[in-house]
This record gives structure tokens, C-alpha cells and sequence, in this order.
């Protein structure tokens, strides 16, 4: 009977010892991050958090997890564990699911080659990008993300993005468009992103493109131009030549009827609600005005006088 109270005693007073460990501050004298590897089991997390000296005694870590019924709850993920965090408190932390999170930007009118390329260039991502997404399909946004995320699950959630955005501008589009299905729209907003980085012009040109399409007039953009050079693969990098403009290609507005077949870039939600909601406007064309801007007219008198004050300007930047 003894040696059974002492037994008991003891095993008390280990208990007791194993839930101040457990409770008691832990031995981080700065901020720090810890990443839970994908599959990884208690045994494992519990081993690495002692080496790295997030806490003092994997075998308690352990013993509190599976008495919180926490062994199997471990959740992949960077996560950031502040100074003299409790066994207790980091146990919280790494099954909260609460990661680290980092960023990427897309800006708009990006080609799908060149966002494909921003996420091969991240090495906070991982996987191999099978193939380019079909253009237009990726939503420009700033996404954020887990270390080690896949690149495709974020080029999943682009797409999804750009999904609702047309479907929503799609159902509010106003009446008389001549745009007969969802891609129409998608490929002209792409063509109204790369004519101009003006905000508030976006739908006074989708208006001009709109005017030019119900008067069956050629569209003549040159980003349709350059994109049947580059195929969207970087920038052409010089200007556009005589033969290029005159050269037959799907994308060549200056030689086609209509639309091209598809998007020549990723539009953001501000061109395609500016296509499906575009300014009632009698112009039908514009060119550069020197300030980043256009100049608009509704004649083509008054637009060959904007294209020479353009042309003056340009020589006067070139002799400079």
C-alpha cells in the first residue's frame, strides 16, 4: 500500500510537472516562423519545434497535443510564433490553419505568358506550370498565398476570379451591344486594357470601338497588331512596321472584320464592365495626345489634325 501512494505521488507529481511545462512560457526570446510541412505527422513537428528551439520537451508537446485531441489536426503551413509562446499557445497556433500569407500582383492587361512567368519567378511557390492558361482567362489582382502553394492553385483561383467578373458584368451589360457572347466581350475588353492605362477613359474607348463595330468599321487597334507578332510571349520592343500593319493575321485589326478570335491580354473588371457599360459617345476615333491620355473625335478631319499634333509631338521628343 506503501509503495502504491508513493507511486501515486510520484506520477502526480509528474503530471503536475508535465502541465507546468505545458502552461509555462516558452523559450523564444524573438518572433519567429516555423513551417509544418505538407504531411506532417506529430512525432515529426514535435521534434523539429524543440530543435529549433521553439519549445523545451517534445514529449510533453506530443502528450498535450493528444489530450487536446490535436495529434492529427496539424495543418501545413508557415506560421509566425511570438516570443515566449506557451507549448499550449504554439499548439493553437500551428493547427489554427492561420499561415503566414504572401502576395503576388497581376496587373492588368497582362498577357497569360508573362503572369505565368511571374509565378515561375516566385520562389515562394512550388509545382511545374503545365501550360499557359487560355488568354483572358486570369482575374489581375493582388492573390495571396501560403509558402510552398502551388502555382496552379493559384492560377485556379485567377481563373475562377475572372469567371464570376464576367459572368456579373455579363448579366448587368446594357441592351444593343454588338457583342453576341461572353468572349466577344472578354476579347474587347482586352483590346480596351492595352489602348489605354487611363482609368477614366476605359469606357469612353470601349465606346469608340462599340460605335466602330455597329457601323461594321474596322476596329484598327495596335495591340491587335503586336499581339499576332509576339503571341503574347513580352513586348515587341521596337515600333510597328508599315508591312506589319498591312500583314494578314488573325489579330490584325487593320485586316479583319470585327473581333479577333480571342483575347490578346487579362483584362481587369473596370474593361470589362466598361465594354458591357461603355459611354454613349459619338466618337469613333482617337490616338496619344502626349499626356498618357487620347485625343477623341467624331470626324475624321478632326482626327487627322489630333494625329498631326501627335506626330509634331513625337519629333519633338525624338530631336530631344
Amino acid at each position: 500500500m506503501t509503495l502504491l501512494i508513493v507511486a501515486l505521488v510520484a506520477a502526480a507529481g509528474v503530471v503536475f510537472w508535465g502541465m507546468q511545462k505545458w502552461e509555462a512560457a516558452g523559450p523564444l526570446q524573438t518572433p519567429t516562423r516555423f513551417t509544418v510541412a505538407s504531411g506532417a505527422s506529430l512525432a515529426s513537428a514535435s521534434a523539429a519545434l524543440e530543435k529549433q528551439g521553439v519549445i523545451t520537451n517534445a514529449s510533453i508537446f506530443r502528450i498535450g497535443a493528444r489530450y487536446k485531441k490535436a495529434a492529427t489536426a496539424l495543418k501545413a503551413g508557415e506560421y509566425e510564433i511570438p516570443p515566449s509562446a506557451s507549448m499550449e499557445e504554439v499548439l493553437g497556433i500551428i493547427v489554427s490553419g492561420k499561415a503566414v500569407q504572401y502576395k503576388v500582383t497581376v496587373a492588368e492587361g497582362l498577357t497569360s505568358w508573362e503572369i505565368v512567368e511571374i509565378l515561375k519567378a516566385n520562389d515562394l511557390l512550388t509545382g511545374e506550370i503545365e501550360e499557359i492558361p487560355v488568354e483572358g482567362s486570369l482575374a489581375p489582382d493582388t492573390y495571396f498565398f501560403g509558402r510552398e502553394e502551388n502555382r496552379n492553385a493559384v492560377i485556379r483561383r485567377m481563373q475562377a476570379a475572372q469567371t464570376r467578373i464576367l459572368d456579373q458584368a455579363w448579366e448587368g451589360r446594357v441592351s444593343g451591344l454588338p457583342l453576341d457572347t461572353k468572349l466577344e466581350a472578354l476579347t474587347l475588353a482586352s483590346i480596351v486594357e492595352k489602348e489605354t492605362g487611363v482609368a477614366s477613359e476605359r469606357d469612353i474607348v470601349a465606346g469608340v470601338f462599340i460605335n466602330r463595330l455597329n457601323r461594321r468599321m474596322r476596329l484598327q487597334s495596335d495591340p491587335t497588331i503586336i499581339y499576332g507578332i509576339t503571341n503574347g510571349q513580352g513586348p515587341l520592343g521596337r515600333g510597328i512596321r508599315r508591312s506589319e500593319i498591312n500583314k494578314a493575321t488573325p489579330y490584325n485589326t487593320y485586316v479583319i472584320d470585327r473581333l479577333p478570335p480571342g483575347p490578346i491580354a487579362n483584362p481587369g473588371r473596370d474593361a470589362i464592365q466598361a465594354v458591357l457599360n461603355p459611354a454613349e459617345t459619338a466618337v469613333i476615333y482617337f490616338v496619344a495626345d502626349g499626356t498618357g491620355g487620347h485625343a477623341f473625335a467624331e470626324s475624321l478631319r478632326e482626327h487627322n489634325q489630333n494625329v498631326a499634333a501627335w506626330r509634331k509631338i513625337e519629333r519633338a521628343r525624338q530631336s530631344e
